[in-house]
């Protein structure tokens, strides 16, 4: 026998609100998922770009303490979220309701990220540490606006100068007082010149033409000139003259390269290809903005591991000083002693934006005073120059350490 049980109103009340409950923990699940990725993503950035900053920082410490460089990198994130959502509904405990039924319903996330982390060692090291920058990442950072000073003062080993028929190295080293003075004075100058939008880092452009006779060449054959030449008849002496754009090395200079002859130019090419692949070329003229102190020359640009070394030894043993500007140069809007300055205590350090401990010493980089901004952009340009080592962190291989939270 079946019983039918009407069904008041209450009752139906009752059974509306608990699917909408249930409608309700589904939407609220749903809504929760972009938010949670997001808080996800953000928070993944924000650690690993900590991580990071911290490794550099400590890595200085090391320097500083004679202690090997070490680095690794976060290679892969694989991070899942797992959604639920409970629902249903139960006797209401007293009163005229209990004849009724109450919803329940309510939702959860659980994420389960697993990092994978790879040390720097090997030849990944060697790739990524030890190789000298080239003179492309360094142009590369000139063109986004970065005071070519902080840059050389960061990245370049030594200043190189042809006098009387022989090449003589200035070497960016503190202890080298001769060297590091006419370093300083010569990396300043430009700093003034780029102050006044008169610095020029451009590619030399150089036209080389050949002559050959007309008979020589088949179809064949002048279709295929076509391709890589510029190709021009003349027919008084039956010959095609063949014209071939030569892109040569980048120079730094305080004028227009495009004013320069054709031989000029050609000249200055063959004197680039000359160098090395990790020197960046310099040529200041008289008649220019800057050209009451005309110098032509070459920095030769050193290796991140060199980079870490200088900062860390300028602590303490090899300490940065104060250089006048050279009395020809115009005026200048920065000349700090310190490339980048680090702070060294005893106890912690309040109100730095960075700092870590290492060794029973604290180390943070100075970001107060009329210099926290210069500082803090040396610090930014170090975290790029990591970025820009030559090899990225693999995906997969080994050795690695995985952590399953």
């Amino acid at each position: 026998m079946v019983v039918h049980m009407p069904i008041g109103p209450r009752s139906k009340f009752l059974m509306w609100l608990t699917l909408a409950g249930i409608f309700c923990s589904l939407t609220v699940t749903g809504c929760l998922s972009p938010i949670t990725l997001n808080r996800a993503v953000t928070s993944y950035d924000e650690a690993i770009t900590d991580a990071i900053s911290k490794q550099l920082l400590i890595n200085i410490a090391r320097a500083h303490q004679h202690q090997p460089i070490h680095f690794t990198g976060v290679s892969n994130i694989a991070a899942t979220f797992d959604f639920r959502v409970s629902a249903g509904a139960t006797p209401a405990l007293t009163g005229e309701a209990s004849r009724g039924l109450m919803p329940i319903f309510g939702g959860s996330v659980a994420e389960n990220p697993t990092i994978s982390i790879v040390p720097i060692e090997g030849e990944e090291f060697t790739k990524r540490l030890l190789t000298p920058y080239q003179e492309t990442k360094f142009l590369l950072l000139l063109r986004q606006r970065y005071d070519i000073d902080l840059l050389l003062r960061l990245m370049a080993q030594e200043l190189r100068i042809t006098m009387h028929g022989q090449e003589q190295a200035y070497r960016n080293r503190p202890a080298d007082r001769r060297g590091y003075e006419l370093f300083r004075r010569v990396v300043t100058h430009l700093s003034a010149i780029q102050d006044q939008n008169e610095l020029h880092a451009e590619p030399l452009v150089y036209y080389r033409t050949w002559t050959i006779p007309a008979n020589s060449v088949t179809a064949e054959g002048f279709q295929a000139l076509q391709k890589e030449y510029l190709v021009t008849y003349n027919q008084k002496d039956n010959t095609y003259t063949l014209r071939k754009q030569v892109l040569g090395r980048t120079l730094i200079t305080n004028y227009d390269p495009a004013i320069l002859s054709s031989e000029e130019r050609a000249r200055l090419i063959e004197e680039a290809e000359e160098g090395h692949l990790n020197d960046v070329s310099f040529d200041i003229r008289p008649g220019h903005v800057g050209g009451e102190y005309p110098i032509k020359g070459d920095f030769r640009l050193r290796s991140f591991n060199t980079i870490l070394n200088f900062l860390g030894q300028s602590i303490g043993e090899d300490p940065e000083y104060h250089v006048d500007k050279d009395p020809r140069t115009p005026a200048v809007h920065e000349n700090p002693i310190h490339t980048m300055e680090i702070i060294l205590s005893d106890g912690t350090l309040s109100g730095a934006d960075l700092s870590i401990q290492s060794h029973g010493k604290y180390y943070a980089v100075n970001t107060t005073g009329s210099l926290a901004r210069w500082n803090r952009e040396a610090f930014q340009m170090l975290y790029l120059l990591f970025q820009m080592t030559v090899s990225e962190v693999p995906r997969v291989g080994v050795p690695s350490i995985t952590i399953a939270k």
